[in-house]
């Protein structure tokens, strides 16, 4: 900033308000606590040196009202501390002869203004750190990884572009935030393990599938292979795997090609067997009546059903030896077909469902092993809350395939993968309908 100009009187009579001359040197009268000190030699002539010296304090002036004027226009007035205490700190080494007084009572003044607008911000800074810890903690119970990995994101850019806290503060407040992200971090990579896990043991029992179907494709053994492929065919359908659509297409085309090629040896061998004089066609099935399968079936529901009542562990496993049993049982025509099938797979399905559940409660309650038992009402309500969100995935999930089945074009060289897509909305739809059977269960349980 420039001052208005001086008439050399003006600048000569400053000069010697605030300093003098001594011999051949230029003193500065004392001033806050210094005490009076040279600031310079006289040199043309003592009246010359004077006015230099105030012309000088013009130029330290002029630095003064330049930050002054420039703090006042700016919204971040912390930037301008440091350099308010430097002018301040040359109040008291400058070599010039003025009113260091005056300019150090308003750097002073701009330094406590500086001071409680920093204070302001760092108040306002610590409510906002606050806030985000508090949603990153808030995540410690989602499901939604994706959607939990987004705010995240979001949290962690909002951390960084949130100012400074108290020094002694900042440490404690970063940890809190990191502790939050790694304990989403954590139980979003054991979830995904196991659910890589359980992927990799569902591709390996198509696998065995896939193994056991080429194993059979050249059998001679006609009449039993045919059984035993339709066993297989069915062990195919209830497997009901979400893999990738890449990877559960390769493995749908190999497991068909099997069956294919059998199939189409078996149509050969039957019009090779009409041919044949005297031939009166193929005879065989089931010599079991269909009463008879009709009423195993139903002792196998009547027990699945019971299922429930059993530990867990033990339930799974007699869940799958009831569903072995009955691929053994013979076909029972008509409605009642339908209906005993409905009621036994719904049976099943409750149990690994509630298998699963109690495996994500155990690893819930197993990462923070210091909190308390919920109380049994609690317990479920708990249990409630998970099912919800596991639905509400299943549902996303189950969309997809709608959306792909929709995008399928009629041709009939898709007829194998649309099958499979209907095949796996259905599976879904009965997943949805068992995990809400059991939310009306737990709700009851919990009293509401």
């Amino acid at each position: 900033m420039e001052l208005p100009a001086s008439t050399p009187d003006q600048l000569l009579a400053q000069a010697q308000q605030y300093g003098y001359t001594e011999g051949d040197q230029v003193w500065l009268r004392p001033v806050l606590d210094y005490p009076a000190r040279p600031v310079g030699r006289v040199k043309e002539s003592a009246e010359a040196s004077l006015r230099y010296f105030a012309q000088r304090f013009g130029r330290y002036q002029a630095k003064v009202e330049e930050l002054l004027r420039n703090m006042q226009e700016s919204d971040n007035k912390g930037s301008f501390l440091m350099k308010a205490q430097h002018l301040k700190e040359q109040a008291g080494s400058y070599d010039a002869l003025g009113d260091f007084a005056a300019l150090h009572a308003q750097l002073s003044a701009a330094e406590e203004t500086i001071q409680a607008t920093v204070r302001q911000n760092r108040a306002k800074n610590l409510a906002t750190k606050h806030s985000l810890i508090e949603q990153a903690e808030a995540l410690h119970n989602t499901l939604d990884w994706q959607e939990g990995s987004n705010q995240l994101k979001d949290l962690r850019q909002a951390w960084i572009k949130t100012g400074p806290v108290e020094k002694e503060l900042t440490d404690e407040l970063e940890k809190r935030f990191q502790t939050a992200a790694d304990a989403f971090y954590a139980r979003k990579k054991e979830y995904m393990a196991v659910k890589k896990a359980m992927t990799n043991r569902t591709q390996e029992q198509y696998k065995d599938l896939i193994r056991r179907s080429e194993a059979l494709k050249n059998s001679t053994e006609f009449e039993e292979t045919s059984r035993k492929l339709k066993l297989l065919q069915q062990a195919w359908k209830e497997l009901d795997g979400n893999l990738p659509r890449k990877q559960a297409t390769e493995l749908w085309t190999s497991f068909r090609a099997a069956h294919n090629h059998f199939f189409e040896r078996l149509k050969t061998h039957i019009e090779s067997q009409r041919q044949q004089p005297g031939s009166g066609g193929a005879a065989g099935g089931n010599n079991s009546s269909g009463e008879e399968n009709l009423r195993r079936k139903r002792a196998l529901v009547a027990e699945a059903q019971e299922l429930l009542k059993r530990p867990m562990p033990e339930a799974v496993t007699r869940a799958k030896e009831l569903q072995a049993a009955w691929k053994q049982v013979g076909p029972v025509r008509g409605e009642e077909s339908d209906q005993v099938w409905e009621q036994f797979i719904m049976a099943c399905d409750k149990v690994f469902e509630m298998s699963a559940l109690d495996y994500y409660m155990r690893k819930r309650q197993a990462a923070d092993p210091t909190a308390p038992s919920p109380a049994p009402a609690a317990e479920a309500t708990l249990r409630v809350q998970a099912l919800r969100e596991f639905v509400r995935l299943d549902e996303q999930e189950r969309q997809v395939l709608r959306d792909n089945l929709d995008k399928l074009s009629p041709s009939p060289a898709n007829d194998t993968f649309r099958n499979l897509l209907q095949g796996k909305i259905r599976a879904f739809d009965r997943k949805i309908r068992t995990k809400n059977d059991l939310i009306t269960m737990y709700q009851a349980a919990a009293g509401r």
